[in-house]
C-alpha cells in the first residue's frame, strides 16, 4: 500500500508528506468526441510546510524527493502521452513556488486518455493498483461514462495512522463540460450547472477511499 500511495496522485511523493492537497481532474468534450484532459495536484495551501520539508532528507523514515526527480518524472509521463495515439498539444507546467503541477493534452477520442495512462503504468510511472480505464463515450447513444474504479477501502485499513493522516484534508474534484446539453445522469453528487453543459463533483479523497462518495457516473445528452 505504500508503494500505491507514493504513487497514487502521478507519482508526486513530496506532495503525499502534507495531507492539504486538491486534485482537480477535467475534461472538456465536444460534439465529437474531440477534447481536452487536465489534471492539476494543487498543494498552495501546505506550501510553508512543503518548502521547509523540500529542504530535507528524510521525514517520518521516507526520502523527500528532489525538485529535479520530480521534473524528470513529470517530463517522462508527458513523452509517454506525447507518444500514444490520438493525443496532441501536450503540455506541463510545474509552479515550485506555490506547489502546483498541471498536465495537459487534447484528445481525439476519450479512450486516448485511457491509452496514455495504461502507457503510464506499463512504464510503472503509475502503480499498477491505479484506475486507467476511467472513460467511455458512446457518440450513437449520446453518452460519456465516468466509469467505477476499484475500492482501497482494505489497505486502508491495515495503513498506520501516520499514513492515513495523508488524505486527511485531501480533496478531489472532477469537472466535466461538454458541447451539447445534458439530459440526464445517473450520479446526482455531481452538480449539474444552470446551462445544463457541465457537471461537477467534489469530494474528500477519504470519502472516495471509504465509498461514502462514488466517481462512476453516466451522462446522456440531448
Amino acid at each position: 500500500m505504500k508503494i500505491f500511495l507514493r504513487q497514487f496522485i502521478l507519482f508526486f511523493s513530496l506532495f503525499l508528506l502534507t495531507s492539504c492537497f486538491d486534485i482537480l481532474d477535467k475534461v472538456n468534450v465536444k460534439a465529437d468526441g474531440t477534447g481536452e484532459y487536465t489534471i492539476i495536484l494543487n498543494a498552495s495551501k501546505s506550501k510553508t510546510r512543503l518548502a521547509s520539508i523540500s529542504k530535507m532528507e528524510t521525514i517520518n523514515g521516507k526520502k523527500v524527493p528532489k525538485k529535479a526527480e520530480i521534473e524528470n518524472k513529470i517530463n517522462e509521463a508527458a513523452r509517454i502521452f506525447k507518444g500514444t495515439p490520438g493525443i496532441t498539444n501536450v503540455k506541463t507546467s510545474m509552479d515550485f513556488d506555490n506547489y502546483i503541477i498541471k498536465l495537459s493534452c487534447n484528445f481525439k477520442k476519450i479512450e486516448n486518455i485511457n491509452a496514455g495512462l495504461e502507457q503510464l503504468k506499463a512504464k510503472n510511472i503509475l502503480g499498477s493498483m491505479i484506475p486507467a480505464q476511467i472513460y467511455s463515450q458512446d457518440l450513437e447513444k449520446k453518452s460519456f461514462t465516468r466509469n467505477k474504479v476499484n475500492t482501497f477501502k482494505a489497505d486502508y485499513d491495515k495503513m498506520g495512522k501516520a499514513d492515513k493522516e495523508i488524505f486527511n484534508n485531501a480533496k478531489y474534484i472532477s469537472v466535466m463540460q461538454f458541447e451539447n446539453p445534458i439530459k440526464s445522469q445517473t450520479n446526482a453528487a455531481y452538480l449539474l450547472s444552470p446551462n445544463k453543459k457541465a457537471v461537477k463533483l467534489e469530494a474528500d479523497v477519504l470519502d472516495l477511499i471509504l465509498q461514502k462518495k462514488h466517481i462512476q457516473n453516466t451522462i446522456l445528452f440531448q
